[in-house]
């Protein structure tokens, strides 16, 4: 897929294929495509070459139905109140004005929005305006969830809440996208991710055999004792005493080394307290992989 804006190429050879019922993490700096393959979908615009297929067909206008999206920009009517808003949107999206009412409503009690069903919008927090624009997103029950920055306005708590849901809603059958810069949200919630930089999709695949790709076959382990000697094979990195007594150390296992060789060298040296290993962040994958640390990502 290609997409182009005059001299700018916001997306170059972009070929994504999304698995069903998953959560699907799209990632990357910000003005590297991510927005212009969102808009694509919801055919907002249309890429100049390529195809995109929803259910094995081409995308067509009548399947925007069975589409929900939660644009980073929040879009709601400000002097609108809120109840009846949700229902002129949930109306939008095909449903009937009773059945609407009656998914509302029980939406409303889950979010504790009932007591400002008859307020305006702009009466409400940020955060209850999110709610209100994530019930809007999901009431017409969409096969495919498009999520961009969704925590966005959130406390701790209401973030728990939308990560229930948002697992729920895969539980179900939907398969979600999932567009952020939180990474510690990456890590909880994506099964699949794809990382685009510069128009192009630099990184692409399931979210445990990225890591697998990243490691470094370092452990980190604590013991008591003196230092121990490590047979040919492996190499100590760093090493720090962080009580009395106990040291952390960071070993990499090379050529001819084995996970259940330096244990066993250790055990008849040291007290070993502690022995895992070392996984990278998709905070550092995306970072090395970006290759510019001054890319704005939120911290781990």
């Amino acid at each position: 897929m290609y997409k182009r804006y005059a001299s700018h190429t916001a997306l170059s050879d972009v070929n994504l294929s999304i698995p069903k019922g998953s959560i699907f993490g799209l990632l990357g700096p910000n003005g590297a495509g991510k927005t212009s393959f969102i808009r694509i979908i919801n055919q907002i615009t249309a890429p100049d070459e390529g195809v995109v297929l929803f259910d094995g067909q081409p995308l067509q206008p009548h399947h925007i139905e069975r589409i929900g999206y939660l644009p980073e920009e929040r879009g709601l009517y400000k002097k609108m109140k809120v109840g009846e808003q949700l229902l002129y949107l949930a109306r939008l999206k095909g449903l009937p004005a009773s059945e609407a009412t009656e998914r509302l409503k029980r939406w409303a009690i889950k979010f504790d929005l009932k007591d400002w069903w008859g307020k305006n919008v702009e009466d409400l927090s940020k955060g209850m305006q999110q709610k209100c624009q994530f019930i809007a997103t999901i009431v017409h029950e969409p096969e495919l969830i498009i999520l961009d920055e969704p925590f966005s306005g959130f406390d701790p708590i209401n973030a728990n809440l939308l990560k229930d849901e948002i697992l729920e809603l895969k539980a179900k059958g939907s398969t979600i996208i999932f567009s952020t810069h939180r990474m510690e949200s990456v890590e909880e919630l994506c099964d699949h991710i794809a990382l685009i930089n510069r128009s192009k999709v630099v990184l692409e695949g399931e979210k445990r055999a990225i890591k697998n790709q990243f490691k470094d076959n370092s452990f980190t382990l604590e013991y008591s004792g003196a230092k121990p000697v490590l047979p040919g094979g492996y190499e100590e990195v760093n090493s720090a005493e962080i009580e009395p007594g106990v040291t952390r150390t960071h070993v990499r296992i090379g050529e001819g080394g084995s996970v259940n060789g330096l244990i066993g060298s250790l055990l008849g040296q040291v007290e070993l307290h502690s022995f895992q290993e070392n996984i990278p962040s998709f905070n550092e994958i995306f970072i090395k992989t970006v290759g510019n640390a001054n890319i704005p990502v939120s911290e781990v």
